[in-house]
């Protein structure tokens, strides 16, 4: 878009869990047309988000890396994200078209959030969904997520252990996010609930790096921040025999 006293849009794209070949149609098209790109950054080093984006961009944007600690559990980052707002709203003041690159989808635990409550009702801002890490997470392991009636639950792994036990009592299936330097404390809530075999984790959906493997074989107390616990109380959530007394992926439990 143009000058003229026309605000260019603001768009939040979802870029999925890695793949660029998970990147949406429409958050491509974006891409490649946009005048301004935006991703959030660590404080030295390349973005990860700009990587998945990198295929599919002109390479004649204007960028914005909004540098910050990145994987430190501090959020949010207030006065980081208060100049970043500044710098795209103008942007957008003078005409420009702004990519905001969000990794998995933007309103699932997406970094665009924060910018999003700054901006909006100022300019023009659009959301592109993105394929969210929960889905890639579950394709990667082989395991439906949830079937007929089945509650899931999304568990921050920094929550304390009697609450995350309490959230793994009142649901069927649970996914288990941003494990990092929680995996030990997971690991136990588990085993007192007796779920380590029903239990699978997953590092790094889509990526070459990819890991897949049962909770019950993966040692340490640590996991990066790109990983996941999946967990089925009724095992192969699919299954038309419920509490069949199978672990995920047909393995005898």
């Amino acid at each position: 878009m143009s000058g003229g006293g026309q605000f260019g849009t603001v768009w939040g794209l979802g870029l999925g869990p890695g793949d660029p070949e998970l990147v949406t149609l429409k958050a491509a098209a974006i891409l490649k047309r946009a005048a301004v790109i935006a991703y959030p950054a660590p404080e030295e080093g390349d973005s990860f988000a700009r990587m998945i984006a990198a295929p599919h961009l002109s390479g004649q944007q204007r960028e914005i890396a909004i540098r910050m600690p990145l994987g430190d559990g501090a959020f949010p980052k207030e006065d980081i994200y208060d100049g970043a707002a500044a710098a795209i709203l103008a942007e957008s003041a003078a005409g420009r078209e702004v990519a905001v690159l969000c990794e998995g989808d933007p309103f699932f635990y997406g970094s665009f959030q924060y910018l999003y409550a700054r901006l909006a009702g100022r300019c023009p801002v659009r959301i592109v969904p993105g394929v969210s890490s929960l889905m890639a997470c579950a394709d990667a392991a082989g395991m439906p997520l949830t079937a007929r009636n089945d509650v899931l639950s999304v568990i921050p792994a920094p929550l304390p252990e009697t609450e995350i036990a309490r959230r793994l009592e009142d649901c069927d299936a649970a996914a288990i996010m941003k494990l990092g330097r929680h995996l030990g404390k997971v690991r136990r809530v588990l085993q007192a609930a007796g779920l380590v075999e029903r239990t699978r984790y997953v590092e790094r959906a889509t990526l070459g790096s990819e890991k897949v493997m049962a909770l019950a074989e993966l040692h340490g107390e640590s996991a990066p921040y790109f990983s996941m616990l999946l967990v089925h109380k009724r095992a192969e959530a699919w299954s038309n025999r419920s509490g069949s007394g199978r672990s995920m992926r047909g393995e005898a439990s």
